[in-house]
């Protein structure tokens, strides 16, 4: 065991609990940093199941920031989507990607696994953490693995294991929220031939739902209105879906194979913190919902790439620990949006008949293509701003978008940031620019490159310079940033060399 930190006997710079999409996630942005990372995952393989089905622009952005896109082969795209079961166009969104559709959350989780292998992550299935503790300079965690109980010693921490988190629990984040009013069932089954149904296309006792997926599977969601909820240690039986079925539908699909089957509820919970001392939750571990518009997985995975660049710059010395409460300050909000609109989802598509006046009246206004944007950017991730500074240019704040890059290499502005490190556009050619953060090449990559078009109805060509940081957010713009560069890279990297 080596030693860091001035601590005796670290087993990892960061631990991680779980290995869903989350906890890969986060572990590929720490090995991108150069970070020691451990993962320890519960279940000795992947259970093949994919509660999660597709990405949103804002997730094939991220992916297309780390390279990771071409890993997933041909991706159905969409510009459709809903929100509580109401038509919503995501093509009136600005960016270059739209919403792919139909990649199963296994799918998802194989790539990711094989990409932090490469990296050279250390992922330990068959390992289930029994305790957790942090005694300030370090954490401990106990685990149970093939070779019997151990304890393990680790910097950070970071619980990405599910709404049900051990992290959670053990360490006493506050998780408050509202309990499950009613239950709901999702199955993968195999042999049925039924027409495709969108949520929103309520019945008199309920609301069904039916996808087609890849390999001849069809998924069902059923919601059978009154049900109450049930504590459950294993999955539903079979039965109780193709009963809920026929008293909703009138119809028997008893014949149709099942690959694989769960319950689910309307819980609304979000932790007070995101971080306690040394410990931080990602994901579902800090926020359970309503799986309303495939929102789940995309923002633990967003959650994970927030974390990942501020914990690896703390780590390695190139940024104050301050850095690490931004994580919370941003991501939190971005968390309460979600319950919230979650939420609103839940009322639209599962209320009975006396919510349809509020359904037609909001299908009006979504209609208007301002509200259609808003609903989009608010689903879609794309909306999402951070304090950066103050300052007057329109992508403060917001995700860099995937824009073309003139005269060479990279070619695109998402490429520029394949190595996780952040990146300063100098769009004009400016060798004082690069004189001023030339204190923070060791942090930052420089691209000197002239952008094509324009973004946010924002003219790159009146655009000089943009600062990015590692997750793909603009920190800093000239001109209409309130400050100047230095000060922007300190903030986010750190001080000059």
């Amino acid at each position: 065991m080596s030693t860091m930190h001035g601590i005796a006997h670290i087993d990892a710079e960061v631990i991680i609990v779980g290995a869903g999409p989350a906890g890969l996630m986060l572990a590929g942005e720490l090995r991108l940093a150069g970070i020691a990372v451990t993962v320890l995952e519960r279940l000795p393989k992947r259970t093949g199941e994919s509660r999660g089905l597709g990405f949103t622009a804002r997730t094939m952005e991220v992916f297309d920031q780390r390279g990771l896109l071409p890993r997933f082969g041909e991706i159905e795209l969409s510009t459709l989507g809903h929100f509580g079961g109401l038509p919503v166009n995501f093509g009136l969104l600005d960016g270059a990607y739209q919403a792919a559709k139909s990649v199963p959350q296994d799918r998802t989780e194989a790539v990711l696994e094989a990409w932090v292998r490469e990296l050279g992550a250390d992922l330990r299935r068959g390992h289930e953490v029994l305790s957790v503790s942090d005694h300030g300079e370090h954490v401990e965690v106990t685990v149970r693995g093939p070779k019997g109980v151990q304890t393990l010693r680790t910097s950070y921490l970071a619980g990405c294991d599910g709404g049900r988190s051990l992290v959670r629990k053990a360490v006493g984040f506050e998780f408050p929220g509202t309990a499950s009013t009613m239950e709901m069932f999702l199955a993968d089954v195999k042999g049925l031939d039924l027409e495709p149904r969108m949520i929103g296309e309520t019945l008199p006792g309920g609301m069904i739902m039916v996808g087609r997926l890849p390999g001849g599977i069809t998924r069902l969601i059923v919601c059978e209105r009154g049900a109450p909820p049930r504590q459950r240690t294993e999955p539903p039986a079979f039965r109780e879906i193709t009963d809920a079925w026929k008293r909703l539908t009138g119809a028997d699909i008893s014949h149709a194979e099942p690959v694989w089957a769960s319950a689910f509820g309307d819980a609304a919970r979000l932790v007070s913190q995101y971080r306690i001392g040394r410990v931080f939750l990602v994901g579902d571990a800090a926020h359970i919902h309503l799986p309303a518009g495939g929102q789940g997985m995309n923002t633990s995975i967003q959650d994970a790439v927030n974390l990942g660049w501020k914990l690896g710059a703390v780590l390695r010395k190139r940024a104050p620990e301050t850095l690490l409460d931004t994580y919370h300050d941003e991501r939190r909000p971005v968390g309460k949006r979600l319950l919230m609109n979650t939420r609103a989802q839940g009322l639209l598509f599962l209320s009975g008949p006396e919510i349809q006046p509020m359904r037609d009246v909001i299908t009006e206004l979504i209609g208007y293509d301002d509200v259609g944007r808003h609903f989009a950017g608010m689903v879609s991730g794309l909306e999402i701003r951070y304090d950066v500074g103050s300052g007057s240019h329109g992508l403060l704040g917001r995700r860099m978008p995937h824009v073309e890059l003139l005269g060479g290499r990279p070619r695109f502005s998402t490429e520029a940031l394949h190595s996780g490190r952040g990146v300063l556009f100098d769009f004009a050619d400016n060798a004082e620019l690069r004189r001023r953060a030339a204190g923070w090449v060791d942090r930052i990559d420089v691209v000197t490159a002239a952008p094509r078009g324009a973004i946010n109805g924002h003219p790159l060509g009146a655009t000089a310079a943009i600062l990015v940081r590692p997750d793909g957010y603009v920190a800093w713009a000239a001109p209409g940033s309130h400050g100047d560069l230095p000060m922007s890279l300190e903030r986010w990297f750190g001080p000059a060399s």
